[in-house]
């Protein structure tokens, strides 16, 4: 990612709520062949104790467990991205100006411990009831139980150990607080480019500049 420290995530909690709130990841591992490997898949993040490194759920589809030699020891890599869209420099009223994207993301070297049956049954049952929990008539896997644990052979259940993480914040922190205020309504009502997620992590990141900056 970008090396600019003015973008770094230092806060750990931070990087928790943007993994607990974007669950939809990719994950990026080295084969046996030498080659990289990607898989999109969801995650959850483990409740670990406080000090206690980050810990996360989540499945693929067999065979990309092989494919992704996930029991090699190797460490893999997950990229969880959170909002992000397209800034134009029309709306800055100021120039010169050239046109940039702004974003949230964060990489996670991890560790893998593949689970067995029984655990991988549980991780695909928590990721059901983490999305379905907010709607009106929830489905729960216990009420397809039969037709649930059939398919759920094909899915092989991992945890990822977090060794070390990277988080960047790309927010308009280069731009005047006029300006940002102007990138935030955009984002909130642009007919095209409108990204209501972005336009809220604009504004906080404007609350978190000392009082009186630029």
């Amino acid at each position: 990612m970008i090396h600019t420290s003015d973008y770094e995530i230092q806060d750990e909690a931070r990087v928790r709520d943007l993994v607990r709130t974007h669950g939809w990841a990719t994950l990026v591992s080295v084969a046996d062949d030498g080659a990289p490997v990607a898989s999109h898949l969801p995650v959850l993040l483990e409740d670990t104790a406080a000090g206690e490194p980050m810990s996360l759920l989540t499945h693929v589809g067999r065979p990309d467990e092989v494919l992704h030699s996930l029991d090699s020891g190797r460490e893999s890599l997950l990229i969880v991205q959170g909002p992000h869209g397209y800034v134009s420099p029309g709306w800055y009223e100021m120039t010169p100006a050239v046109p940039t994207w702004d974003y949230l993301a964060v990489h996670l070297w991890c560790t893998v411990e593949l689970l067995g049956p029984e655990e991988s049954y549980g991780v695909l049952s928590d990721t059901v009831d983490r999305y379905e929990s907010v709607l009106p008539r929830p489905v729960r896997l216990p009420s397809v139980e039969e037709y649930a644990h059939r398919i759920a052979k094909g899915a092989a259940g991992f945890r990822l150990r977090v060794v070390r993480w990277q988080g960047k914040a790309k927010l308009s922190q280069d731009k005047p607080r006029e300006v940002v205020e102007r990138v935030v309504t955009a984002l909130e009502s642009d007919p095209h480019y409108a990204q209501p997620a972005l336009a809220a992590e604009v504004r906080a990141e404007l609350t978190r500049r000392p009082d009186g900056a630029a």
